[in-house]
């Protein structure tokens, strides 16, 4: 019984192991990533951002135009955990001190 119940298992991880090696890569956000400063300074347009972008110093609202979800972080180098998590056409006031944003 305990042979049969440690086949199983060594089956399960090994289907597990195959699984995850054949999941598709994230792919790189498609649309634009815009934020708006103040009334004084044009519109940030993010086209089709990939990885880390540092965000303007007076950020104030964030509008995710892109096909996947936007992190904004509290640091310039988008380390640690994310502050607020942005879905695909929605938006967000930026948090004081945010630094940068992930797509």
């Amino acid at each position: 019984m305990i042979v049969r119940a440690k086949a199983v298992l060594v089956a399960l991880v090994a289907a597990g192991a195959m699984l995850g090696l054949t999941a598709p890569a994230q792919a790189d956000s498609s649309g634009d990533v815009v934020v708006f400063s103040t009334e004084v300074q044009p519109l940030a347009v993010y086209h089709d951002p990939a990885g880390c972008q540092p965000l303007p110093a007076l950020a104030h609202v964030l509008s995710n135009l892109s096909d996947q979800p936007v992190r904004i972080y509290a640091n310039p180098f988008c380390l640690g955990p994310s502050l607020v998590v942005v879905q695909p056409g929605y938006g967000t006031h930026v948090p004081g001190g945010a630094g940068s944003f992930s797509a």
